[in-house]
């Protein structure tokens, strides 16, 4: 929740900030303003000029025009050594760490290069402090190479290097783009601390849901001039917001099509059966049907883009099938998947996906190489739907002939990639992050060509780290947690935090299965936790010990709580047991379970078969108690 930024003389104040490469002007005139202990969120649209802006204020770029204010005094920054030694530094989303240093050299990395001996004892003395400020004590193994970090280790290595040069001033750009919702709460925990110690932080992010979580103020920038400058979080809304980022009312960006039914969809278009592919995948199966938009879920790790990757043939298969339209798809050939039907975009857009030295209509037919057997490619029978298909993107044909790739902003070049796959009317198309890195005008724009594509017929599978465009954008979430699907169910049934529990990674769950398998082995009968809403349950982890206590249903299941052989027990939720009127009489105890920052866990139950002693609600409320606090 935000809180209301002190009214102190400004840290930073940027005054007409103009930048220009070659013919492209990127900032004309930039107001920007930020105070001590605040969240400042700075905002655009892609090629708004904020990361240029961003750039301007660490040090890498220079400006043409414009003045810098820092701590009340003008500054002139001829390079980033200038802006750490005032104090300002950057976080950005690709992180600037050396892989085969350590975690305590990275953290003191600027200092690396200084005359004189360092004291090894006194910077981890120094680094231990810092992370102690963050709340990070245990988090960061200090002689571990920073190479075999996670995303959200690294980040973590870049804020305790900006605090190592006594940073005032932090920019994020980006932070949360690869960070699963654990790791965003995290780093917004830490960035929370970091307000609350007096720092200035600006927040650059394209997902708006954080901007009104997290900021104080924000400030907008539209085609590199300030559109709305310094307004204070709490005052706007989300439709305004939008306005002032793209210049018109975007309303909602999902248009979700609700619930539907599997009759609603075409037959089968892919069916993936107890694939496998070491060390990432270990056993993943879902089917999509003709016009069905499927997500799959999880946290970053999980082994979804290593799925999808194994189904369209980028990586071989140890074990399982692919089918597309009831025909196998041989293993490890991504030229037989394009000829059967299947389109993968691929997570990352300049190293996968695009070749930016070729022109826009060499990048659209790469495709079509790929999916024409012979010497002859007959580019031409691909040319006029290439041009109805930039049409449709609203680029006019003659862009066709541009020579490179990057005179274009993400968002389009992400567009022209998905075209590149409609060009051969696949069948199934898999697109893996789609809207990385891309503002929330083309967002709106992706997610419209997309649900078009499933009404016309064709199959497609979404990996995406934002739960919010998973939820908005599916039909059905298939949950991949570890490397395994451990949930098939409708999207309309789930909301961000069910879906975060369900995708928990096992080692998490192991926890959670420990203690249902000590109540059942000291009690008997079935343990399990479940989500319970309205009239439906959805099942994260059951143990059944004795088949006469097994309350019909099992982990992963979603359910009607009257189809399950508890509803009673279900239905009213009391402390103490509730004996069933009907269905061998079993008794049930549920407790909830809450997080240590209050977070709605769920319940978890203990069910009895007729006739076994009914123990003490209190001793087992104990124990589930214990389990909530290491989650």
């Amino acid at each position: 929740m935000q809180s209301s930024p002190p009214s102190s003389a400004p840290l930073l104040v940027a005054s007409g900030i103009s930048k220009t490469f070659g013919r492209t002007r990127a900032l004309a005139g930039a107001d920007f303003e930020l105070v001590e202990g605040e969240i400042h969120g700075l905002l655009g649209a892609n090629g708004a000029g904020k990361s240029t802006l961003s750039k301007v204020i660490s040090g890498h770029y220079t400006v043409d025009s414009g003045t810098l204010t820092f701590a009340g005094r003008p500054i002139v920054l001829n390079g980033t050594r200038d802006a750490l030694r005032n104090g300002i530094a950057i976080v950005m989303q690709e992180t600037s760490l050396v892989p085969d240093l350590s975690v305590l050299e990275n953290i003191f990395l600027p200092e690396l290069g200084t005359r004189g001996r360092l004291d090894r004892g006194t910077l981890r003395k120094r680094a231990e402090a810092i992370l102690e400020e963050l709340g990070q004590n245990d988090t960061l193994p200090l002689d571990l190479e920073v190479r075999w970090l996670s995303s959200a280790q690294k980040q973590l290595v870049e804020i305790a290097k900006a605090l190592g040069i006594s940073a005032r001033l932090m920019i994020f750009d980006e932070p949360t783009a690869s960070l699963s919702p654990g790791e965003v709460e995290r780093l917004f925990d830490i960035m929370g601390r970091l307000r609350a110690s007096g720092r200035g932080l600006i927040f650059v992010s394209h997902r708006l849901e954080e901007v009104f979580s997290l900021t104080d103020r924000v400030t907008v920038m539209r085609e590199g001039r300030t559109v709305m400058k310094s307004r204070p979080t709490a005052d706007l809304t989300q439709p305004e917001l939008i306005r002032a980022m793209v210049g018109a009312e975007l309303g909602s960006i999902y248009e979700h099509r609700g619930a539907v039914e599997h009759g609603a969809f075409g037959p089968v278009a892919l069916e993936v059966k107890g694939l496998a592919a070491a060390p990432e995948v270990k056993d993943v199966s879902f089917t999509v049907r003709k016009g069905e938009i499927v997500g799959l879920g999880g946290l970053v790790g999980a082994g979804r883009s290593e799925t999808v990757e194994a189904v369209f043939g980028l990586r071989r298969r140890s074990a399982g099938t692919v089918s597309v339209a009831g025909k196998p798809l041989p293993d490890h050939r991504p030229q037989a998947s394009i000829r059967a039907g299947v389109g993968f975009v691929a997570e990352d857009r300049r190293t996968q996906n695009i070749v930016p030295d070729l022109s826009v209509k060499e990048n659209l037919l790469l495709a079509h190489l790929g999916a024409h057997k012979g010497f002859f490619c007959n580019y031409r029978s691909r040319e006029r739907k290439a041009t109805e298909l930039l049409a449709e993107l609203g680029l006019p044909a003659d862009r066709l002939l541009d020579a490179s790739m990057l005179n274009f902003s993400g968002g389009m070049q992400q567009k022209i990639i998905i075209a590149r796959w409609l060009l051969l009317d696949p069948q199934v198309l898999i697109l893996d992050e789609p809207t990385k890195g891309v503002d929330i005008g083309a967002r709106a724009s992706i997610y419209a060509m997309l649900r078009e594509v499933a009404r016309r017929g064709v199959a497609v599978v979404v990996v995406s780290s934002d739960f919010e465009e998973l939820l908005g954008l599916s039909d059905r979430i298939v949950v991949i947690s570890d490397g395994r699907s451990v949930a098939d169910l409708p999207s309309a049934m789930l909301d961000e935090e069910k879906l975060t529990l369900l995708a928990a990674p096992r080692t998490s769950m192991a926890r959670n299965t420990a203690l249902l398998g000590d109540l059942t082995r000291s009690y008997g009968g079935a343990g399990f936790w479940a989500l319970l809403e309205d009239d439906r349950l959805i099942c994260l982890n059951a143990v059944v010990a004795d088949a006469d206590a097994d309350p019909g249903f099992k982990a992963g299941d979603a359910a009607f709580m009257a189809d399950t052989r508890i509803p009673e027990a279900l239905r009213r939720r009391d402390e103490g047991f509730v004996t069933e009127a009907a269905g061998g009489r079993r008794s049930t105890l549920m407790m909830p379970m809450r997080s240590p920052r209050g977070h709605d866990l769920g319940w978890v139950g203990l069910s009895l078969p007729e006739g076994r002693p009914l123990p003490s609600p209190d001793a087992i409320k104990s124990r589930i108690s214990t389990m909530a606090a290491t989650l």
